[in-house]
This record gives C-alpha cells, structure tokens and sequence, in this order.
C-alpha cells in the first residue's frame, strides 16, 4: 500500500455570480501552500471542500508529499481553464524532484472548490520500453472486465512466438485509484511486467481499477470493502483469461503488488482454479500499522503522526477497514494449496522486510512457497540507492530486469 502522491478534492458546484480571478486566486493559494500558511488557504476554500480536506489534512499529508519533492525551484505563470461555471487555474510548478501542476478550481464567487496536483507531462515523466521488452515477440488487445454495472477496460498482452497455449497472469494492484499500468510519475510498473513477461511466452492481463473507472461512485459506498475495490475484479479477470483461447485454462496465475499481494490469498480463496500466486511486496502487517510507518518515513513524529494517522483511516469507511480486522493473509495463504512466490525489495520503505520476514516465519516451511529479496529495489522494484522516499518514484525507471526473470522462471516450472 502507499500514501497517494496526489489527491482530488472536489465539490459540487455554485450558482454563477461575478467574474473573480482565478489567476490571481491561484498564485495566492499556491503562495500560502508553500508557506506553511495552511489556516489562511483554509479560508479560501468552499464549505464543502474545507469539510473534505481540512487544515490538519494539508498539514499532515500534503505538506511532507511537498517537502519530499525537493526544494521549490521555480512557479510558472498561471493557465486558465474555463470548467463550465467555474476557472480552472493551473500552476506549474519545478521542484528539485518534479514538475508539478497543481489545478485550482475557482467558483464564481471567487472560492476555491478544488484542489488536484499531477506531474507535469513531458519527455521525462513518459514511460519507455525497458531492455527487456521485445515487442516483435508479442501483441496486445484491448478487453473488458466484468459487466453491466462495473465493466472495466484492459489490456491484454499475448505472446505471438510460442507453439501452443500460454500461461497467463493477471496483475492485481495496489492501493488507490490505479489504472491498468500502476502508474506512478513517470514509472508504469505493470506495464514493464506485462511486455517483459510475454516477452518470455506468458500472457498477460491487466485492467484499470475499479475506484479510478467509477471513482465518484465507490466514494459514496458507505458499505465499501476490499471485495469491491479488488477482489470481485480479480477474480473476474482470472475468469476472463482463462477463456482467451491462446491461454492456457489450468495455467493462470495472479500477481498481486502491494494490497494486491496482501488480498491475493482471499482472491485464492474465492478462485479455485488459480495455478499459484506470486506477492509483490505484499504486507503482512495490517493497515494500521503500515500508515505509521510510512509516516515515520516522510519525517512525521509524535501528536502529529497520529493526528495524520487519524485523518487517513477517517478517510476509508468503516466497513472497510471491520472487513479487515481480522484478516490475517499469512493464515490465509497456509490454508492455500497452491504454489507462491513473495518477492521483496529490501529498499522498500512502504512495505519493508518485517513483511518479508513475517512470510518467511508462517510460510517458510512450505516446499511450494518460495522467497527472494532484491537489495537495491523499492516498493516498485526499481533499483535505487540509499534510502528510498516518495520522491524517488518522480524518478523514471523500470522493474528490474531480474524480477521479470524471476517471475517468468518460476511460472514456466509450474
């Protein structure tokens, strides 16, 4: 799991009045941003959005994602946007780490209705093709998960040099509104998985996420659990794979990363055909306890972690997180029969080797369950150096080359 590196506050809309400036509004909420000044840009915001993200909320979870870009090198000059009844302005802004464009939302009586920051689009942030893809070996096709209500886009990437059926894969993500590449600034790890394994004979499906396709939707389900957010889906694409007539039917695997890896023991429970699973930095450890880690990480210590803390577990409702009380995927996957892979990168600072060691310690008894950990990799399994932070996923780089062959290793010997 990991804390969102952007966020989305919206609200809905006020009847026209005037002309404000939006410019001149924006440049002032982001100065007040960067300040620090967060009970004055609280002012500036409508009721409905200071009721969704409140001073203590800008203090504890967008102020560390901030100071983790680096030093603020240089704001850009305003853009207008004109978003039906209200202005859109967006600031580029250059960090030591990223360009960032942060969007505020002006309504017609000059408040701020929302707030959404991404990094900027450009040569640097574009994803390209790792060595170890070869794109004359496979192809791909556009699909569709489920149906009805919560259909979701995908993406199917096929081998187009083997003789016979495939084994396939499906990838589950992590947390958040992902979509079908689990992208993250300039890093699409699904995507490096996707062309690398069929690049080795493996076919591979991935989708976009349910609360990015219907995110408004899945915000107002007071009821929401993990099973909607991940599990029903997976065990929809498994289905889905398992039908493509170059995939072989009894050898499709999940690769779950991060929540997916967590949950991918339950998945297995409500899919019975799976052949095996492979987690990808995958906690053992529940919710809790990973979000005050990841705080302490970002620098946070103290009445202010858990201030922080409380503010994000207020965020999730209260179903979900009864849903997970007493899930333990350890005691989950010894139930399993099924073979499994965990994988590890030891520079993870999201999920760490705690996680790691705590699989080991319930399933290293297991012939059919095996472990690796990467020294130089993060919570993308992408190689890096020294301590790993939010900032380093606005580097752009690839899953590493050995992972790719350790998943594709270990699926062709099943």
């Amino acid at each position: 799991m990991r804390l969102g590196f952007y966020m989305i506050f919206s609200t809905t809309l006020l009847a026209a009045q005037g002309s404000p400036d939006a410019a001149a509004i924006g440049r002032k909420a982001f100065g007040l941003l960067a300040a620090g000044s967060y009970s004055e840009l609280v002012e500036m915001f409508t009721p409905e959005l200071r009721g969704q993200l409140s001073e203590d909320r800008l203090r504890n979870q967008l102020g560390p994602q901030m100071r983790s870009l680096g030093a603020l090198e240089k704001i850009g000059e305003p853009v207008i946007e004109p978003a039906g009844q209200l202005k859109v302005a967006i600031i580029t802004v250059k960090f030591t780490a990223a360009s960032i464009d942060w969007r505020f939302t002006v309504n017609s009586e000059g408040k701020i209705a929302g707030l959404f920051f991404q990094p900027v689009a450009g040569p640097e942030s574009e994803w390209r093709r790792p060595p170890y893809s070869h794109p004359e070996t496979f192809r791909e096709r556009e699909v569709t998960i489920g149906d009805a209500a919560w259909k979701l886009p995908g993406t199917l990437t096929v081998p187009s040099n083997t003789s016979g059926a495939a084994p396939g894969i499906v990838l589950v993500h992590g947390s958040g509104p992902e979509d079908r590449d689990e992208t993250i600034l300039a890093n699409k790890p699904f995507r490096d998985l996707a062309e690398g394994l069929a690049s080795r004979g493996i076919a591979v499906l991935r989708y976009e996420k349910r609360t990015k396709v219907y995110a408004q939707r899945m915000a107002a389900m007071k009821d929401l659990t993990v099973e909607q957010e991940t599990v029903e889906d997976a065990v929809k694409a498994a289905a889905l794979l398992r039908s493509q007539p170059e995939v072989a039917s009894s050898r499709v695997f999940l690769v779950g990363h991060s929540l997916g890896g967590y949950v991918a023991p339950r998945i297995a429970q409500q899919d019975s055909r799976l052949a095996g699973l492979v987690l990808m930095a995958a906690n053992v450890r529940p919710l809790v306890e990973l979000i005050e880690d990841q705080l302490q990480t970002i620098g946070m210590a103290g009445t202010d972690l858990q201030r922080a803390k409380a503010e994000i577990l207020k965020a999730l409702p209260p179903a979900y997180l009864d849903d997970l009380r007493n899930y333990n995927p350890v005691e989950a996957a010894r139930a399993l029969s099924l073979p499994i892979l965990i994988l590890q990168g030891e520079r993870d600072y999201q999920v760490t080797m705690q996680d790691f060691n705590l699989w080991r310690a319930g399933l290293g008894d297991r012939q059919n369950v095996g472990f690796r950990s990467f020294p130089a990799l993060n919570h993308l399994f992408i190689a890096g150096q020294g301590k790993s932070t939010p900032a380093e996923y606005a580097q752009a780089g690839h899953v590493d080359a050995e992972v790719i062959e350790a998943i594709a290793g270990w699926v062709r010997r099943r």
